[in-house]
């Protein structure tokens, strides 16, 4: 996968600084839409209670209103019965005349003339109609019943409807001064219905129906029902018809949202009586201002972040990041090796102080650099140390490094000055690597440990001078694993080197086990002497390995018993090839024990195959007893 490149830090500054403005712009938007969301809905609740206390002003004005006019209707139409009482004292025969009364009524400004008898029964008046009525028959007659008992009453009956037709009527009567008959007026109440009128709801909502975005309701509390509204066709329906719930009415009070006659509303109701009297207005018209405001706010919001954002990016170029691209620039500059370079950057406190630091820092490098060479020349050994990295054209070692690697001065010169061709040395000198030994590699006469650490900051080498110790110890192996005889492995060799390449099968490919056994020697040491006899073996030992075959390892068993591994092949047939090479060579081959005696290399050979997981003991088995096989199939054609 590829590595995408580090952002400068100008650009994550800049990325920071849109960011963090648009999110400071866009929380200061939510929160200055939610202030205006709360200041329209506040204002809307002001606006209602503002409402709700103008119309119980208005009621309570019109209500006095309505008691003076009611006071003095009553008042007027007691006088009218007075009047009317009078006239007919004074000329009784009126009573005789329907017309004459009606004339009379339309004189004083009567509706209805009634006179009682003293049994409180009607037969005389304008209405016919209600003759032989008595106080007796109905409630709104049986008001004035009281004065049958008391000639003094002079009685005035609130308005309310009449006994024959439910009309609305305003009655008054009294006892005539002679005591002959009762006089009772009614009038129909126009003037005080006028008045009562302005405190019905119907007529007190027709006032607030210019204001088009808000619609006021009135709501019985008891049954539901819509009694008024400044929307007519809503009067009479019930309140859940139109979208309120009747169990809401307490967060109502408080101002809340709901959906009213299929539109989403503020609503604020309160209790005025036996009805709920609210106001209520379409979100689209309470928040209408909202968008127009916010696209103002918009725009100066914009403009403010832009600047802010120029701002503090161009601070922050200036002061920041222009002083790391210097320390940078310089730190690269010691990186390639230029240890003499000096970074000096003033723009604040914080970067005078760094470069301080880093200055200190250096120099420090270049003091552990000499107390390291000065520990290492009080040692017995030749340790050199070297550093470098991807980003330093220069190689920075110790001073024992070009006496270890056996560099003159000129070759040392080039390679400090140069990373790559360092790099290409060292792979070189990993190309040698010493057989058995991890980390060691020869480096023309010598043995050199050489190892490296390497992590994000570059590579670490160290290389230790190894050649008297890798000398004594290969003279020690030599001693140890090699049959000093022939030069070949000896058992204990023999069986090291196959274990290390059975730890690693993927590295043997198609081998076998080739199991030699020197024929005739204990005749040449019983004929010749011991001597002769090392010098035959000797001699097979160097025809078995004389072959040419890939990869094999050779050794001695003991005795006159030889064993070869033969590995690395690429298939069978190739194997088979190669161990077809040592069969034809049997008894093919003479050897000069000395100047006079010259005789024919003898030998038995047997093979086992090491495939499907087998071990190398186990082939080793089979090749041994194939041997003793060849040995004596060899004897019998002897004979």
């Amino acid at each position: 996968m590829k590595t995408r490149a580090p952002k400068t830090l100008r650009r994550i500054i800049s990325q920071y600084m849109r960011l963090l403005t648009i999110i400071l712009a866009v929380l200061i938007l939510n929160v200055i839409v939610y202030i205006q969301v709360v200041n329209e809905q506040r204002q809307a609740y002001e606006n209602a209670v503002r409402t709700f206390q103008q119309i119980e002003q208005m009621l309570a004005g019109n209500q006095e209103e309505i008691e003076e006019v009611v006071a003095e209707y009553s008042a007027t139409c007691l006088r009218n019965a007075e009047a009317i009482a009078y006239i007919i004292e004074n000329d009784p025969s009126v009573l005789e005349s329907i017309e004459e009364l009606k004339d009379i009524a339309r004189l004083v400004g009567v509706d209805e003339i009634h006179i009682f008898d003293e049994t409180g029964r009607i037969y005389a008046g304008t209405h016919p109609e209600y003759f032989d009525f008595t106080f007796d028959s109905g409630e709104q007659m049986a008001f004035f019943k009281p004065m049958l008992s008391d000639r003094s009453l002079k009685l005035v009956q609130k308005i309310t409807p009449n006994t024959a037709e439910e009309k609305l009527m305003q009655y008054s009567a009294l006892w005539s001064e002679n005591g002959a008959f009762i006089v009772q007026v009614g009038m129909e109440p126009v003037n005080v219905m006028k008045v009562t009128e302005k405190n019905e709801l119907s007529y007190l909502f027709s006032q607030f129906r210019v204001n088009l975005e808000a619609d006021y309701y009135a709501i019985n509390i008891a049954s539901g029902e819509i009694v008024g509204s400044t929307n007519l066709e809503c009067v009479g329906k019930h309140m859940t018809e139109i979208g309120l719930d009747e169990n809401a009415f307490p967060e109502y009070e408080k101002g809340a949202h709901a959906y009213v006659d299929g539109r989403n509303a503020y609503c604020v109701f309160q209790q005025a009586g036996d009805n709920y009297i609210g106001r209520v207005i379409a979100s689209r018209d309470l928040y209408q201002r909202i968008p127009e405001t916010t696209v103002a706010l918009v725009i100066c919001l914009a403009a403010v972040a832009i600047a802010l954002n120029c701002a503090v990016t161009r601070y922050m170029n200036r002061y920041v990041v222009d002083g790391i691209e210097v320390i940078n620039e310089k730190l690269g500059r010691i990186a390639e090796g230029n240890l003499d370079e000096v970074i000096s950057v003033q723009s604040s406190a914080e970067f005078s102080e760094l470069s301080s630091y880093i200055n200190t820092m250096k120099q420090s490098l270049l003091d552990s650099s000499r107390k390291m060479s000065y520990v290492l020349r009080k040692t017995n050994m030749y340790i050199g140390v070297y550093e470098y990295n991807e980003h330093m054209k220069r190689v920075r070692f110790t001073e024992y490094i070009p006496r270890i690697l056996a560099l003159d001065e000129q070759e040392a010169e080039q390679l400090s000055s140069d990373a790559v061709s360092f790099r290409q040395f060292i792979d070189e000198i990993r190309k040698n690597c010493v057989e058995g030994e991890e980390d060691i590699f020869g480096v023309k006469d010598r043995y050199v440990r050489l190892e490296e650490i390497r992590d994000h900051n570059g590579i670490f080498g160290v290389v230790i001078d190894v050649t008297e110790s890798v000398r004594k110890r290969k003279e020690i192996e030599a001693e140890r694993d090699i049959d000093l005889l022939t030069g070949l492995y000896n058992r204990r060799g023999m069986e090291q080197r196959l274990s290390a390449l059975f730890d690693m099968p993927e590295e043997l490919g198609y081998s076998a086990v080739v199991m030699v056994d020197a024929d005739d020697l204990k005749t040449i040491n019983d004929t010749y002497g011991h001597d002769m006899g090392d010098v035959y073996l000797k001699s097979i030992a160097e025809l078995i390995t004389s072959l040419e075959v890939k990869d094999c390892v050779a050794a001695r068993m003991g005795g006159d018993e030889f064993v070869l591994f033969l590995y690395h092949y690429g298939d069978e047939t190739e194997l088979q090839a190669a161990i077809k090479d040592l069969i034809d060579i049997q008894d093919q081959k003479t050897v000069a024990l000395n100047d006079r005696i010259t005789v024919t290399l003898k030998f038995s050979l047997g093979c086992g195959l090491v495939k499907g997981g087998r071990s190398y003991q186990e082939a080793l088995r089979e090749a041994d007893e194939r041997m003793y096989d060849n040995k004596r199939e060899r004897k019998g054609r002897d004979r």
